[in-house]
This record gives C-alpha cells, structure tokens and sequence, in this order.
C-alpha cells in the first residue's frame, strides 16, 4: 500500500503507473497540485490508485499527434504523484491534491482492461529528483524575485511577499512554473529542466520574453 510511504529512491516507484493526461498542467517534486476529477474513466484510475500505491503519473498530451483516435501521444517525461489528500463533493466529483515525488521517462504504453491509460515507466534517469536541494543550488533569486515583481506590476497583480521571503529557492521555482500561465511547450520545457537553476533561468527567460512581447506588442509576434 502506498499509505505515508516516503519514496525516497527510483527503485521504489513502480514500473507501471496509470498517467493523467492533462494539457497544462505541471507537476514538480516535492509541489502539490489540486485536482478536480470528474470524468468516469479518471474517477475509476483515482479509486484504483487508493486500492493501491496511491501513484499517478502527471504527463502533458502532445498537440496534433494521436496514437490512435481520439487517442493522444504522450510526451516523453511525466511526473509520478502521490495522492495525499481525498475529498467528496456529493455531486459525483472528487477533489484531490497530488505530491509530487519523481519526474519519469514513458518507455511504452500498456494494454491495460482499464478506462484509463497505463504507462510503463523508469524514473532512473531523476534519482536527483529524490533529494531536496541542499541551499540555493546557484538560483539567482534576487533575478527570479525582480523578474517576478515585473510581471506582476504588468498584469496588475499582487503577491504574498511574506510567504515567498520564507519560501526555499526550489519551492519558490517550483511553485511559479506550476503557477505560471504559460502554454504546455513551456510547461514541458520547465519540466524537463536538468536541474532546480536551470528550470529557474528558463522561467525567468519564459517570463522576460512574455513581458516584452506585451510591452512591444505586433512587433514581436
């Protein structure tokens, strides 16, 4: 059973996982993101995943491309989650938060008698994943913190400055990719990042690059 186990190593993430494929949405170690399921075949893989290990696989479905009809190809790398909180909303839906544990390489797609999509995985390559950041792993936060207040004063939108000065770096970097409102190439991008500095330079050169696109308008289309 997957109950409080802490997953601590890729050998102890399983080989196959069901995937949620959900243009947009990202998930990153150690973040948490809130889901809101509805549809029969994912309402069975939640029920199936609490009979279980409690594990789903995050992954982006790719634009245009099909495996079969009506059927999505999947990108190459997901995020295994866990899920640790459960809620019933009386109206057939559930809420639930996923946490995430290791980024993952899809090595196929397995004929499973089940409503919802199975992947065999290996989540070798993201040992790193398994090990929070000792420090600022070389993360320009004053850059990241600058580039933040830029985009916000743009949008007009405002920020808890208290709780993002009392955040570590990798959470700080984490939580703004996961938040960000850019489209699933970036999204992907931020995900398959090497490491906490890279994804952290990416996002900010994500964010400049919008923030000049809107100051400047057509001339950057």
């Amino acid at each position: 059973m997957g109950i409080n186990k802490p997953y601590s190593a890729p050998t102890e993430i399983p080989g196959e996982i069901p995937v949620f494929p959900l243009s947009g949405a990202l998930l990153l170690p150690r973040s948490e993101i809130p889901l809101n399921i509805f549809e029969p075949r994912y309402l069975a893989m939640i029920d199936a995943a609490l009979a279980g290990n409690r594990l789903i696989g995050m992954v982006q479905p790719e634009t245009g491309a099909m495996a079969a009809p009506n059927v999505p190809d999947l990108a190459r790398v997901g995020c295994a989650g866990r899920i640790t909180a459960y809620q019933e909303t009386g109206d057939g839906r559930v809420l639930i938060n996923l946490t995430g544990i290791s980024r993952f390489d899809i090595t196929g797609e397995v004929t499973a008698d089940t409503p919802y999509r199975v992947c065999s995985i290996n989540a070798a390559p993201y040992a790193r994943d398994f090990d929070a950041p000792d420090g600022d792993e070389g993360i320009d936060r004053p850059r990241l913190i600058e580039t933040l207040e830029a985009y916000l004063e743009a949008n007009d939108l405002d920020a808890d400055w208290d709780d993002i000065d009392q955040m570590s770096s990798e959470l700080l970097v984490n939580l703004l990719s996961m938040m960000s409102p850019y489209g699933p190439r970036e999204k992907q991008a931020l995900l398959e990042a090497h490491d906490i500095q890279e994804r952290s330079e990416m996002l900010i050169a994500i964010t400049e690059r919008v923030l000049m696109t809107e100051t400047n308008g057509e001339t950057l289309q």
